[in-house]
């Protein structure tokens, strides 16, 4: 491992392909992913912040995000379901810390039951929006993962995968905006 600390996450289990990356940090206990969106800023943001994220956050063979609900202002609080094609279901919620639309989200982050690898730590995630030319570029930033390695590699691997879903998703809701402009 480099003297940093540092290792992508496509060297500790994801794949690797297309454009979502995701960097552990072991030393700082952090874990960085970044993909380009196609679409606006604005956008994108709302797609982050709403039950929106129902339609996209999931696949058929790993979860879908359910019961979204959340007060949107700082101080506010969020909800959601994980449920998994195992039947198994996992409450998250958290707190908003920041608002700046469309440029950054900050919020708290804990799972309501234990989580195999995380327990019921809360993190912080952290997502920076960047306009960019074509759409924005989505950078998200999740602390709180100090001697807890596995649920760093865990979750970087997860990043990659979830803004993997984003990107198409994304994509094909701005393709859609533009026919009809």
């Amino acid at each position: 491992m480099p003297s940093s600390g540092r290792k992508p996450a496509s060297t500790l289990g994801a794949t690797g392909r297309g454009n979502p990356r995701a960097v552990v940090d072991l030393s700082a206990g952090t874990v960085t992913a970044s993909a380009n969106m196609a679409c606006p800023p604005e956008r994108l943001y709302r797609m982050l912040v709403t039950a929106e994220t129902e339609r996209w956050w999931g696949s058929p063979e790993t979860y879908a995000m359910r019961e979204w609900n959340a007060e949107l202002r700082t101080g506010g609080s969020w909800r959601v379901l994980v449920c998994f094609v195992d039947g198994r279901r996992l409450p998250a919620s958290g707190r908003f810390l920041e608002f700046d639309p469309p440029e950054k989200i900050v919020q708290t982050r804990r799972y309501e039951l234990d989580h195999p690898t995380l327990g019921r730590r809360e993190t912080r995630v952290s997502y920076l929006i960047q306009p960019r030319e074509g759409g924005a570029r989505l950078t998200v930033f999740h602390e709180g993962f100090h001697d807890l390695e596995e649920a760093a590699v865990e979750h970087a691997v997860g990043w990659e995968r979830v803004l993997g879903w984003l990107e198409p998703y994304a994509r094909a809701v701005n393709d859609e905006q533009r026919r009809w402009q």
